[in-house]
């Protein structure tokens, strides 16, 4: 199935929820879209499920969770699986198409390598100011194809960034590297900005554009902030 026909599946099919995956720390419902027939496996996160958190605003999760797949899709990094928002059985909220990992992949060894996909996500978090990409984020479907997951404490205009992915820390930007930061700059000084501004506010999106500038600056991957833990708990 194309991505066109998922997304019209996921917005227009009849969203069952058929599970719960009990570890997340929000309302993470696994369930169905189906339509004409045709079923779609996907995980449902109502907004009326998110957990307050003291330093993002109530109820703005499932909307960053949207932008970074926006983010993603727009900056040709396809790293996000296909996520829309929608009313459900509970609510209004995100719905993202379930990814089916290749369970021979050790998770454990494999988030520090030197994978290309990884140092891909990792400039992605860099860019959306990923505050929680944990191991168990990663989503390797193959050897050579990986997608993340849990984007919903993203955008913040503080450098929070908090990673496992500090592998490439300091490593300086390839050709195609700064060739992607500088058609990011372009888009969020036009119709990215768009897209994102019924999802942010005017300042996480004015200081995604300063974090773009400021990697292009340094022309380095970013380095830890002092300041702010740098790796999730749990990391996994």
């Amino acid at each position: 199935m194309v991505t066109d026909d998922k997304a019209k599946h996921l917005s227009q099919g009849d969203l069952k929820v058929t599970g719960r995956l009990v570890d997340a720390s929000n309302a993470t419902l696994y369930a169905t879209a189906t339509l004409d027939q045709q079923e779609i496996v996907c995980i449902y996160k109502p907004i009326a499920g998110e957990r307050p958190l003291w330093d993002f605003a109530d109820g703005s999760l499932a909307h960053r969770e949207y932008a970074a797949y926006l983010v993603s899709e727009a900056l040709g990094f396809h790293l996000v699986p296909l996520t829309i928002l929608r009313d459900g059985p509970y609510g209004f909220g995100m719905v993202q198409e379930w990814i089916t990992i290749d369970e021979s992949i050790d998770l454990g060894a494999f988030f520090s390598t030197d994978h290309p996909r990884l140092r891909a996500m990792a400039l992605f978090d860099a860019i959306i100011n990923n505050t929680d990409r944990k191991i168990g984020h990663l989503l390797p479907i193959d050897q050579e194809q990986v997608f993340g997951c849990d984007h919903g404490v993203t955008f913040h205009p503080e450098d929070k960034l908090r990673t496992v992915l500090w592998q490439w820390a300091d490593d300086q930007f390839n050709e195609s590297e700064i060739q992607l930061l500088q058609h990011a700059q372009n888009l969020l000084s036009g119709e990215l900005a768009v897209q994102l501004q019924p999802l942010l506010t005017q300042v996480e999106i004015e200081m995604t554009a300063t974090r773009i500038k400021n990697l292009l600056e340094t022309g380095r991957f970013p380095l830890p902030n002092p300041n702010w833990p740098a790796v999730p708990w749990p990391a996994f």
